[in-house]
Formats: structure tokens, sequence, C-alpha cells
């Protein structure tokens, strides 16, 4: 790390040009940087193919590995919301290789497609992480960081230059290796597009599919590889560029706190007013079809399994809104005079009536639970629940105390919440509650096609509870799907899939192994 820092001149000491020549005496390091950072470009196009698996874990890992050596670990473990983060990203990196839920596997790609590049310049910015301003400066930087410093891979590739004549060759190993890798790419490249294009020429190359016999590799197989390599080669500047500005982080100034837009609080008040007002008669009407029971709700001429499973995804949303009405308030508002005082109380009422909107919500939840079983979108509507919950009572904690940092306690909870429910198997236990209802006579029907495709391998030993040899269509209560296929079967063909995942290291993750080697 701090050989590469010397790299970096003090800012105003020298021109463009002498900014973007590399030391001589770092050349062999950088060298090695760059054929670290083509081995990582290589893993990443190999790795990242669908289907998601132990190749996004390994992928994760290796970032993480190139950075403590090229960057060096300081950046990664110096700081305590470095090392948090950290953790956080190798966790939810983890999860790839463990479990098989595809809506978690969307998520948590997006969650460290966007965590792993803030990590990345987290030593570069000048705000601080729990300023909500730092997203953007730091997306900068990380932008920054991949298109500002592409001179830096060609520099490192280009041959050394030596003034002793016996050396004159060494420095053209890396050139004749690159220039390698750049025509063994572009024939790739070029190759399926002869071939689509020629019909001759395309049946030319299947007839020399035995060749590949020499070197046990199918011809597909080789395109498949030159296109990974292909796509590492295009990878690679980016990535050294990034690296390169972690290593010669340019800090920024400390930005300039500008005292932000202050509004009136009176304005402010007379909107909160009207809309504690509305949630008191809101609630009114609640609380009346909650403790006046089936009888009361159907004399209005609503049936209660209709009111039961109605609204609560609008009531999560609806606490949405008046936490960030709460937030905006109390933040933009000038702190001063009677009305101030007035709309800290209204905060505190929001927020008040935002928690029993809540509990309102999540009864009525448990209400349609209980007549309908689990799934995990009820599930992950219980978890969010959960989660508003604890942010409306730092919302009513900030009411009370105006000077609490809101986002400094909920980053760290919304990461921890998001790890909490990783780590819960979701599928086996609405697998579970659902074979349970149906064999205590509870529930006339399991949905056996849903538990089976569109939920991890996690509910295959739920299933295999239920009756092998009736026909699914006896679960589903749909005569018509898949008429005559027994239950065993369609566990056999979901076993089968599993064990096509685990084939391929990419695509291995343990909830598919353990079902595998599950026997019927």
């Amino acid at each position: 790390m701090e050989e590469l820092k010397t790299a970096l001149p003090a800012e105003g000491s020298i021109d463009c040009a002498q900014k973007r020549k590399l030391p001589e005496e770092s050349m062999a390091r950088y060298r090695r940087n760059l054929l670290l950072t083509l081995g990582f470009c290589l893993l990443l196009a190999d790795g990242l193919n669908w289907p998601w698996g132990m190749g996004n874990t390994v992928t994760v890992f290796a970032w993480y590995l190139l950075l403590v050596l090229a960057v060096g670990p300081a950046e990664l473990f110096r700081r305590r919301e470095s090392r948090t983060l950290l953790g956080v990203n190798l966790a939810l990196a983890s999860t790839f290789a463990l479990t098989s839920n595809p809506l978690f596997r969307w998520w948590n790609f997006l969650a460290l497609a966007a965590l792993v590049p803030l990590h990345a310049v987290s030593g570069l910015g000048s705000r601080l992480w729990w300023d909500p301003r730092m997203i953007g400066e730091r997306c900068g930087l990380f932008f920054q960081g991949l298109f500002g410093n592409l001179w830096a891979c060609f520099a490192a590739a280009a041959p050394e230059r030596r003034k002793a004549k016996k050396k004159e060759g060494d420095g053209r190993t890396l050139a004749v290796v690159l220039g390698t890798c750049g025509a063994v790419a572009l024939v790739s490249f070029l190759i399926p597009i002869l071939a689509s294009a020629d019909a001759l020429f395309a049946a030319s190359l299947e007839r020399l599919n035995w060749w590949s016999l020499l070197f046990r590799l199918q011809i597909s197989d080789l395109g498949g590889v030159l296109q990974r390599l292909f796509w590492a080669l295009v990878f690679t500047p980016f990535v050294f560029s990034l690296l390169y500005a972690m290593a010669h982080p340019k800090l920024l100034c400390p930005t300039e706190e500008k005292k932000g837009f202050q509004a009136d609080a009176l304005g402010f008040v007379l909107t909160l007013a009207a809309v504690d007002g509305l949630y008191l008669a809101f609630l009114a009407v609640q609380s009346a079809g909650l403790f006046g029971g089936p009888e009361y709700v159907e004399r209005l001429g609503v049936s209660y399994a209709e009111w039961a499973r109605s609204g609560f995804f609008q009531m999560v949303g609806v606490t949405v809104l008046n936490l960030s009405l709460t937030l905006a308030a109390l933040g933009l508002s000038r702190r001063e005079g009677r009305a101030w005082r007035a709309l800290r109380g209204l905060c505190a009422a929001l927020a008040g009536e935002s928690l029993v909107l809540l509990a309102s919500a999540a009864w009525r939840m448990t209400l349609y639970v209980s007549a309908y079983g689990l799934s995990f979108k009820r599930v992950m509507t219980y978890w969010g629940m959960v989660m508003m919950a604890l942010f409306l009572l730092a919302g009513l904690w900030k009411a009370l105390r105006p000077d609490f940092r809101f986002c400094k306690w909920a980053f760290p909870v919304a990461l921890a919440g998001w790890l909490v429910i990783n780590c819960v198997p979701v599928d086996y236990l609405v697998a579970k509650n659902q074979v349970d209802r149906y064999l205590s006579g509870e529930s006339p029907v399991v949905s056996v096609q849903y538990l089976l495709y569109s939920l991890s391998y996690d509910t295959l030993s739920q299933l295999e509870r239920l009756d092998g040899e009736r026909p699914v269509s006896d679960y589903t209560g749909n005569p018509n799907w898949r008429q005559g296929e027994a239950l065993a079967e369609a566990l056999r063909g979901r076993r089968l899939d599993a064990q096509w995942a685990c084939a391929d290291w990419r695509s291995w993750n343990l909830s598919a192994c353990l079902a595998e080697g599950r026997e019927s």
C-alpha cells in the first residue's frame, strides 16, 4: 500500500502528462496487479453465469482477496464502518452457496451490486457513512474510478524499456501474452459471425469437432471459453482503473455544510393536523371491525374473510409515507416558536398512529394466514412490518429528540434485518405449515405446484410427507394440472434439477446438494 501511494504526487506539483506516467521502481508491482486483475476478470466472466450459486460466492470473496493483494488491507480493516460492511457483503455472498430461493438470489444480487461499489470507494469520499448524501457522492466516485484511470492499465502493460541490450527482449513477454489474448478474443468473436454468415463454413467447423478430442474439449466449449476470455479482457482495464484509484486515494476536502432550506413550521403543522385527524377516523372504523367480530363486519355487507385479507399491503405503504412525512417535517422546519413545538407533538402523534395502523395490518394478516396458511410473500410481509415498526419507533424518538440521527441508526438496522431474514429457512417453514394444515384436515388442498417450482429445494423434505402415489392434482385442487402425474414422480424430477445444479461449481449450493442426496 505504501509503495503504491508513493506514486501519487502532491496535488498541483506536476502537469497532467506527468500524472499519467507510472514510476519505474513500482512497475513490477503494477504488472503483478494487472495479472491478478486479469485472473479476477476471468473468474468474473465465468462465475456470474446463470444459474447463480457458488460462482457468485467465490467471485465476491475473490474480489476482496484481490483488494488485499493489490491495494492492501488497510482500507478494509482500518475503520469500523469498512469492517462492518465487509462482513455484511461476505455474509450476503455466502447465501448464494447455501440457499436456492430465486427471489432471495435476485434481492441479494441487487444488494451486493449496490453495497460492494459503495464499500470499494468508502475511503475516497468526504461524507460520513450515515449521511444520505453519501450515496450520491460514492456513486460518482465509483464511476470516476472505473473510467478515470484507464490509462494505468495500458501503462502497466507497456513493454519495459531497458538500457542493457541483453535484456531488451524481457519487456516483451507481457506484450506477447496480451497480443495473443487479443488475437484469441477477436477470433472467438469473429468465428460465430462467419459461421452464421456461411453455411459451408459452419459445416466445416462441425466436421472439425473430432480434432477437439485431442484436447478433450468440444468446439462449443472452446467458443464459451474464448467468449469468457474476450469479456475478461474487456473488464480488465476498468477494474484495474478502480484499483488504481483505491491505491492512490485523492481524499476530497470535507464538504462545506451549507444551511439547508428551512421553512416555517406552520405549513407542516396544518398538513400534519389534517393527516392525523384522518387517521383517527380511520382507526375508529378499524377498531370497530377488529373488536366487533364477524357479525359486525357482515352487517355492513362485507364478508369477514374479504375484510381480513384486504388492505394490509396498502397499510404498509401508508406507514412508509407517514415516516417520510415525519422526517421531512422535522428536517425542513425552523426550530423556533410554538409552531415548532406543535409540529413535534403532531409528528409524535403521527408515528403513534402509524404504529397502530401497522398493528392493525399485522392483525388482519394473521387472520388471513390462519385461514389460508403461510406463503413466501406473507412471511416477507411480516418481516417488512417488523422493520417498519422499528423505523417508526426511531421516527417517534426523533420527534422527541430532534437532534437524533435517524439514518445513523436506520442503515445498520436495515442491513442487520436483511441478514436475519436470510438466515431464516422461510421456504421450509412455508412448506411445513401448508403440509401440516393439509394432513390435519384444516385445509383441503396444499399448493404443490407453488411449493415445488416457485420456492427452493428446502420444500422437498416436507412434500415427501404426503402420499407419493396420489396424483399431484389431488393436492392442488386443480384437476387439469398435469393429469396423472404422481407426486413421487414430480419430486424425482425436482431432485434431478438439483442434481443438475450441483454438477457445475458455479451453480452448486448447499440446498440443492441436500435435495440431490435425499431419497425418494
